[in-house]
């Protein structure tokens, strides 16, 4: 049984990655990461968290033992190059490479205890909190239907009040700026304020 973990862009050069790569190479999991806990190199957390994250999955995932691990095959790739430029004699200037690499570990068993499935995650369907406690559907969709033939009246007597508004000769001057603010967003932004 083989359970892959894997690290991407991280911000330390491969050839120094590698060093301790190398070193944890084929050791089981608990040797693996007491060399990476107590290394004085700076990639040392970050493929110590790779390892923890590697156990995890094999916990989780396959229900492996946590003491039958081992470390299989690590491998360090070259990642992103990131370019810097330094000021040097005569005006020149030269490149700067921060490189990256990207880690990929595989744990496998020491004795193996015979080939395990993933475990299938199950979703389940989200709950809408501000549904729980209320009425079924049924009754929401006859008052739904009520609602929307009281909405369709209550436009019919707006533009009759609409229509009254715009029939009417004496308006103040009030109610013409509103006349005028319902016919488009267009007549607010040109119109004069008179003082």
């Amino acid at each position: 049984m083989e359970v892959k973990a894997s690290l991407n862009n991280l911000r330390i050069s491969p050839r120094k990655v590698r060093l301790l790569a190398t070193l944890v190479r084929g050791m089981e999991v608990k040797a693996a990461m007491a060399q990476l806990r107590f290394s004085n190199k700076q990639a040392g957390k970050p493929l110590l968290k790779l390892v923890s994250s590697a156990i995890s999955n094999a916990e989780n995932n396959f229900s492996l033992d946590k003491d039958n691990l081992k470390i299989n095959k690590i491998s360090v790739n070259e990642g992103f190059t990131l370019k810097r430029w330094m000021p040097r004699a005569h005006g020149r200037a030269t490149v700067l490479r921060k490189r990256g690499s990207h880690v990929e570990l595989i744990l496998g068993e020491i004795v193996d205890s015979g080939v395990k499935e993933a475990k299938k995650q199950t979703i389940d369907k989200p709950v809408n909190i501000n549904e729980i406690g209320k009425k079924p559907k049924k009754e929401k969709i006859a008052k739904d239907s009520k609602k929307s033939d009281d909405v369709k009246n209550s436009d019919d007597k707006q533009t009759e009040k609409k229509v009254e508004i715009n029939d009417s000769k004496h308006l103040s001057s009030h109610d013409k700026v509103d006349s005028q603010s319902s016919k488009g967003s267009s007549r607010k932004m040109f119109r004069r304020k008179s003082g």
